[in-house]
């Protein structure tokens, strides 16, 4: 490991987190409720699978077919807004909006695309 002087410069016991760290990112598809409850199921069917396999398998199916039934959801919903956001607007709208509205579906596509 690195020694990092700015770490080091720190008051103690004021290191940041990996989270802090990070730079701002977009703004996560799930909820993080959701998002938490899916993932706590899931722990939960790998801790139980060892006395009853069949179950917690049968229960990650059901957290995975709801995880991918929030994702399809919340997508739907940025599609319409996304869509009224450009598509009544006149002839001559500002090229602006446009390229505003042509950015978050490409940020939106990507990150889809990185999943």
């Amino acid at each position: 490991m690195m020694y990092d002087q700015t770490r080091a410069q720190q008051p103690a016991g004021q290191t940041r987190g990996p989270a802090e760290r990070r730079a701002p990112g977009p703004e996560p598809l799930l909820p993080s409720t959701e998002r938490d409850k899916i993932v706590l199921r899931l722990r939960h069917d790998l801790n139980t699978f060892a006395d009853t396999p069949r179950e917690a398998l049968e229960e990650a199916e059901s957290a995975y077919d709801e995880a991918t039934a929030q994702l399809v959801n919340v997508l739907a919903e940025r599609r319409r807004v996304l869509r009224a956001g450009w598509q009544d607007q006149a002839p001559g709208t500002q090229s602006d909006e446009l390229r505003h509205a042509l950015r978050q579906y490409r940020e939106i596509t990507q990150r889809l695309l990185q999943l």
